[in-house]
């Protein structure tokens, strides 16, 4: 039965007495659960549009910038994405419970290493109501509870993607306080999910820089760091015209507001004579605003000044900076300088270059001759995305239902004693 929490911590202390019982159902009782909140979620679709039209004419009226409006808007077609996301999770081997190592000790002490629940997963994101159902979704199937902070941008989308879900879960026989929002507690709420140590396992951030900088600083509970996207492409001297024409174009246009969205483009001197006019005409009659370097600026007179903040920038929108280096140390030192360690991309025919720049680039995916638009979740067969991790520890990269996920060891005796 669902109760109404008098206070975020009482939400807090359902979520983790509900973790108990998400964690002990097995394979095929997640899936059906998971099923079923898919079908809720496509079923509810009309009230899920509306909600997310007030969230919309909040937003406009706030002017937050296209860039979150886009990631903030639901349309049925988005809903049903959501849906048969949740559908791809439910069909995924079941991450619990897989053995990791074994070993038996000399004494015949059996040992497993296997994979379990963290428990609680709690996360802090903006204008990104599609996250609400991706993290419930993972997290359920990882034998999860979850802890939501939407965020004031995307309330209404939000508290009707929530009660949507854990009316599905009642409707299941599972316990709804599994699927626990925070939002009404507004950033009280934040600054409790932030500091429920304790109560909940570990804490996904997605969204502006600002806002994960603030969780990773302030939180006590155990983060995994979600990284700002400014991407990198370098155009190689012996790239494919058509290639390096394609790839950049889908890597920027094709959704812009994303963090795998290409941000920074760095093309060899040798190649700029052959690639360049062909590369900027075409991002630029999409209705991209290229920021060029003096090389740049004289190859299409479209294209405007770039400062040196631009190389930093993480745009969200139709803005793309642009760089002629000389080669590929350069292209290099400047990734190394400018880069968040999210995604980098080469395009070339040089199979040495490929080799170096995916040995040298320390970012979570490097990619060569393809779009930087393939880092994330659903792309790579992870059903849905908890988000991008830039971070070392733990998980790099996309993160799927693997990494919500900790280890234990079992251990299975007959008497023995430690001499």
């Amino acid at each position: 039965m669902s109760v109404i929490a008098a206070s975020v911590d009482e939400r807090l202390r359902l979520a983790k007495d509900a973790a108990r019982e998400i964690g002990l159902l097995d394979s095929a009782r997640k899936s059906a659960v998971l099923r079923a909140v898919a079908d809720a979620v496509e079923a509810a679709t009309d009230e899920i549009v509306a909600a997310n039209a007030e969230d919309l004419a909040r937003g406009r009226a706030d002017a937050i910038g296209e860039a979150l409006l886009d990631r903030l808007r639901l349309d049925a077609g988005r809903v049903a994405a959501l849906a048969a996301a949740v559908r791809d999770v439910a069909d995924l081997p079941d991450p619990v419970g897989r053995v990791l190592d074994t070993r038996t000790l000399p004494n015949g002490l059996a040992l497993q290493k296997v994979a379990v629940p963290f428990g609680v997963v709690g996360s802090i994101y903006e204008a990104r109501p599609n996250v609400t159902v991706d993290i419930a979704s993972l997290a359920l199937r990882s034998g999860n509870a979850v802890v939501l902070r939407g965020g004031s941008a995307a309330q209404a989308s939000n508290a009707t993607l929530v009660r949507v879900m854990r009316d599905a879960l009642s409707a299941q026989g599972v316990d709804p306080e599994a699927i626990q929002s925070v939002d009404d507690f507004g950033r009280d709420g934040a600054r409790a999910l932030m500091n429920a140590r304790g109560l909940v396992d570990v804490l996904v951030p997605r969204g502006s820089a600002g806002l994960i900088e603030t969780v990773v600083t302030e939180s006590t509970v155990p983060v995994i760091e979600t990284g700002a996207g400014v991407v990198h492409i370098v155009v190689d001297a012996s790239a494919r015209a058509d290639w390096a024409r394609d790839i950049v174009l889908n890597a920027k246009t094709q959704r812009p507001s994303v963090c795998n969205a290409v941000e920074t483009v760095l093309v060899h001197r040798d190649a700029a004579d052959r690639l360049l006019p062909e590369l900027l005409a075409s991002v630029i009659d999409a209705g991209v605003t290229v920021h060029g370097d003096e090389t740049t600026r004289a190859t299409d007179s479209r294209v405007v000044p770039a400062s040196d903040d631009d190389w930093a920038r993480e745009y969200g929108t139709l803005d793309l900076a642009v760089r002629v280096v000389d080669d590929l140390d350069e292209a290099l030192a400047h990734i190394r300088r400018y880069s968040t360690q999210h995604t980098e991309s080469i395009i070339t025919d040089d199979q040495s270059a490929a080799d170096r720049f995916l040995a040298e680039v320390d970012s979570a995916v490097v990619l060569v001759n393809a779009s930087t638009r393939f880092t994330d979740g659903g792309e790579f067969g992870f059903g849905a995305e908890v988000g991008i991790s830039t971070q070392k520890l733990h998980a790099r990269g996309p993160m799927g239902l693997a990494e919500l996920t900790s280890t234990k060891w079992l251990g299975r005796g007959g008497g023995q004693v430690r001499a």
